[in-house]
């Protein structure tokens, strides 16, 4: 049985930050090496490093890059990082959650010369964090999963998305340790194509059975009746259970509940907005034209023709079965259900706009 751990998606060493490049996969496994504030920043643009919590630590990272430009920055310095940052992506809220406790330490330190090390002993630790997060999430998920012998997913929330295992997929990879036979079905998540690249290959790297379908496919399979269960990872949850994910999860939402399959997300407490009474309130990140018009180079859409291109849509909470944290499963999510396990309001909403 193969390792059920794809390579460390990012590292911080010696000042600089080192990230898979998943542009590149499955044709190519390489690493681009950022040592500037705006190179962590067009990686996470470029999506060179995706998925919420990932996102949240490259941009933690990313402060700690403002030391290379100066040897002694100012706390105004690792502000501005942060603040640039920000700017990358709207929609994760893990991006923003990592950046407010970057915020939070240069307040709190009042030494400049302690700075760097406090900044980087916080990043570790939101990285640490994620780490254990992803197994307690694979714990938890795997309860749901154990009479499912095969699932669908879409787009990547595995352990590219994260530190290790992932969201969505860390279920998977629990029972996969435990010896449980289950077989993924991905879809390949247009247009940029994140499941038939990432999601398949990094399964396939851990030995796990894997077909990948086209997003049109779904409602078939689902009639089938051979999916016992829809999971997905999400890029921000409301405080009323609405889930925010890579387009195309609403519709699978809809299938998933007209054939009577559970619709599962997975995603951590940091991935939840509480300052968000509903989904409509989640910023929706609108991508370049040339992502649908022209993939990979070869245009397919004649130029006098508009593309409509938002990266998410939101799954409203009663399409949802049940949402699962590293805290627990919340079934049958709504705003009483999701403060009970998550809490009262704690997301900083210093970057939401």
């Amino acid at each position: 049985m193969k390792s059920n751990h794809t390579p460390e998606t990012l590292a911080f060493q010696d000042g600089k930050l080192s990230l898979i490049d998943q542009t590149k996969l499955p044709g190519e496994l390489t690493t681009l090496v950022c040592e500037t504030v705006d190179q962590a920043h067009d990686a996470i643009y470029r999506l060179v490093v995706r998925g919420a919590p990932a996102i949240g630590i490259a941009a933690a990272y990313g402060v700690c890059l403002a030391r290379n430009a100066n040897s002694s920055p100012s706390r105004q310095a690792y502000l501005q990082a942060a603040d640039h940052l920000a700017t990358s992506r709207p929609t994760a809220v893990n991006l923003f959650w990592a950046l407010d406790r970057m915020k939070d330490v240069i307040e709190a330190t009042k030494d400049d010369t302690q700075l760097p090390t406090a900044l980087l002993n916080e990043a570790i630790a939101i990285h640490d964090e994620d780490r254990q997060m992803c197994k307690a999430m694979g714990r938890h998920g795997a309860t749901l999963l154990n009479d499912c012998h095969a699932v669908l997913t879409h787009c990547n929330a595995g352990g590219l998305a994260t530190s290790m295992w992932g969201t969505a997929l860390a279920p998977i990879y629990h029972l996969h340790e435990q010896g449980h036979s289950i077989e993924v079905f991905a879809d390949e998540t247009r247009p940029l194509l994140q499941g038939a690249r990432l999601t398949a290959w990094e399964l396939a790297q851990a030995g796990v059975p894997v077909t990948v379908l086209t997003d049109s496919m779904a409602g078939s399979l689902l009639r089938s009746g051979k999916i016992g269960a829809v999971i997905v990872g999400a890029d921000r949850v409301a405080a009323n259970g609405d889930a925010a994910n890579k387009i195309g999860t609403y519709p699978l939402a809809v299938l998933a509940k007209y054939h009577d399959v559970p619709f599962y997300v997975v995603a951590p407490s940091s991935t939840f907005d509480l300052k968000l009474a509903s989904g409509d309130l989640i910023p929706i990140e609108q991508r370049p034209r040339e992502e649908v018009s022209c993939p990979h180079g070869v245009t397919i859409v004649p130029e006098a023709a508009d593309v409509l291109n938002p990266a998410f849509d939101v799954t409203p909470a009663e399409l949802i079965a049940a949402i699962v944290t590293e805290k627990g499963i919340i079934e049958n999510p709504n705003s009483a259900s999701v403060h009970a396990m998550i809490g009262g309001p704690s997301q900083p909403t210093s970057y939401v706009g």
